[in-house]
C-alpha cells in the first residue's frame, strides 16, 4: 500500500491548492463597483453555486440572478437561483438553465450590471443548439469531441461556433448593460475566453480558423452540426466595449499555494508548468521519466523534492464503457513507467473532486502500484487500452475520493521524490 505519511503529505498539498481557489477568497478582491441600476448575477460551471453563495456574502446591495452547476454540486443561496444540469454530456435541464440565463439578462439598460460567475464545466451545462439543430445534435457533438483527444482549445472553438450562448453571446444578449466576468480558470494558459467556452467572453478565433482546426485534426463532426457552424462575435464588437474580465483563481495560483505548503514542511518544491496538455498516459510517462532521472542522476532537480504540475490532459476514448478520467489515465501511465522504482510517490487529481465517470478525484501511485494491480488480476497496460484506469486503481486500493470541492482549477499533480 501507499505509505500513509506520504499519502497524507500529498493530500495536504491538494487541499492547499483547492483552498487557494476558494470562492470567497478568490472574489473578495475582484468585486466591481455598485451600479446605478440593477445587479444581475449569471453563471455556469462545477463551482458556480459556491461562487454565487460567496458573491451574496460579499456584495453590499440588492441583487438577483441564476447560475447552473452539475447535478450534486449545488449549495444553499439566498437570492441567486441555483439550477442543476448534466455534465459532461448536456441534457434538457441544461437547455432550461440556458434559457433562464438569457431571461435573467433580458431588458437590461446601460445603468445595470451583469456579474458573470464562470468556471470549468460550463460548456456542457449550457447547451444552446442554434436554429435548425436540437439537443440531440449538441449531445452527439459533445460525445465526438470528448472521445477525440483534441486539446481543449480546439474543442471549445468548435463548441463556440455551434452554440447560441457560447463565444460571448450571453454578454451580447445583456447589452447595453455592463458585464463583469469573474472567472475561475481551468484551462491551460488561463485564457478566460476558453473557460466554459466563454459565454460572456468573446474569442479571437474565427469560424475560418475553426474549420482549419477540424480539417487539420481529421475530426469527423455530425454532418448536421458541421453544416450549421456559424460565426461568433469578435472581441472588437462594440457590444463588448464596456465589459471587463477578471481571472480570480487559476491553476497557477493553486500550484504556487501547494508549493508554499510543501516548503513550509521543509520539502523543496518545483512547478513544471500550470499549462501541460497532451494525451494523459503519455504525459504520465513523461513525468515518470523526470522522476526516474531525479532518482538516478540527481537532475534536473535534487531529491528530496516534490514536483508539481497542472493543465488539462486529454484521453482518446477507445471503449465507451471505460471508467475513470484523465487524472487516473495519467497516473496509470506513470505507475507503469516507475514500476519497481523506490522513492517515488504521486497523486494526480481533478481539483473539482471528480475525475471522469466515477466518484474519485484521482488516485495515488508509487513503485509498487503496477505490481499490486497485477496481483489483483488487472493488467495495467490492458486497463489503459480499455480506458479503465478507475478499475485498475480500485483493484490496487489507491483511489483518492475527497468529494466535490466547490471549485475547479483543472488537474493537480504532485510527485514526491524522497529516496
Amino acid at each position: 500500500m501507499i505509505d500513509a505519511g506520504k499519502q497524507a503529505f500529498l493530500t495536504g498539498l491538494f487541499e492547499a491548492a483547492v483552498t487557494a481557489a476558494d470562492a470567497h477568497a478568490a472574489m473578495a478582491q475582484h468585486l466591481p463597483a455598485r451600479p446605478k441600476g440593477r445587479t444581475v448575477v449569471v453563471g455556469a460551471g462545477k463551482g458556480a453555486a459556491q461562487l454565487a453563495a460567496a458573491f451574496e456574502d460579499l456584495w453590499d446591495g440588492p441583487l438577483s440572478g441564476v447560475v447552473v452547476t452539475r447535478y450534486g454540486y449545488a449549495c444553499p443561496t439566498r437570492q441567486i437561483r441555483v439550477m442543476e444540469a448534466a455534465h459532461p454530456v448536456p441534457d434538457s435541464a441544461g437547455l432550461a438553465a440556458t434559457q433562464a440565463l438569457f431571461d435573467a439578462v433580458a431588458g437590461l439598460g446601460p445603468d445595470d450590471l451583469v456579474v458573470a460567475l464562470v468556471c470549468g464545466g460550463g460548456s456542457a451545462l449550457l447547451p444552446c443548439p442554434p436554429e435548425g439543430l436540437e439537443l440531440a445534435n449538441e449531445q452527439a457533438l459533445n460525445e465526438v469531441l470528448l472521445a477525440s483527444g483534441a486539446p481543449i482549445g480546439v474543442m471549445n472553438a468548435i463548441r463556440k461556433h455551434a452554440s447560441g450562448i457560447k463565444g460571448g453571446r450571453l454578454a451580447a444578449a445583456a447589452h447595453p448593460a455592463r458585464v463583469v466576468s469573474l472567472v475561475v480558470s481551468d484551462v491551460p494558459g488561463d485564457d478566460p475566453a476558453q473557460v466554459a467556452s466563454g459565454p460572456t467572453v468573446p474569442d479571437v478565433v474565427t469560424l475560418a480558423d475553426t474549420l482549419k482546426m477540424i480539417e487539420a485534426r481529421g475530426l469527423v463532426l455530425p454532418p448536421a452540426v458541421l453544416d450549421r457552424l456559424q460565426p461568433a462575435p469578435l472581441p472588437d464588437d462594440p457590444v463588448f466595449a464596456r465589459n471587463e474580465v477578471r481571472v480570480v483563481a487559476s491553476a497557477r495560483i493553486s500550484l504556487e499555494a501547494a508549493a508554499r505548503a510543501a516548503e513550509a514542511q521543509g520539502m523543496p518544491a518545483v512547478i513544471l508548468s500550470d499549462a501541460i496538455e497532451g494525451e494523459a498516459e503519455v504525459i504520465g510517462q513523461m513525468h515518470a521519466a523526470i522522476a526516474r532521472e531525479v532518482i538516478a542522476q540527481g537532475r534536473p532537480f535534487k531529491a528530496p523534492v516534490v514536483i508539481l504540475s497542472g493543465g488539462e490532459t486529454t484521453v482518446t476514448l477507445r471503449h465507451k464503457d471505460g471508467r475513470g478520467g484523465r487524472n487516473t489515465a495519467f497516473l496509470l501511465g506513470f505507475a507503469q513507467a516507475i514500476d519497481g522504482v523506490q522513492g517515488i510517490t504521486a497523486l494526480a487529481a481533478d481539483t473539482d473532486g471528480i475525475d471522469g465517470s466515477e466518484d474519485n478525484a484521482g488516485a495515488f501511485a508509487d513503485g509498487t502500484t503496477a505490481t499490486r494491480m497485477r496481483a489483483a488480476g488487472i493488467d495495467p497496460a490492458n486497463a489503459l487500452r480499455r480506458n479503465d484506469a478507475w478499475g485498475a486503481f480500485d483493484a490496487a486500493g489507491a483511489l483518492f475520493v475527497p468529494g466535490p470541492t466547490g471549485t475547479n482549477v483543472n488537474d493537480f499533480r504532485a510527485i514526491l521524490i524522497s529516496p
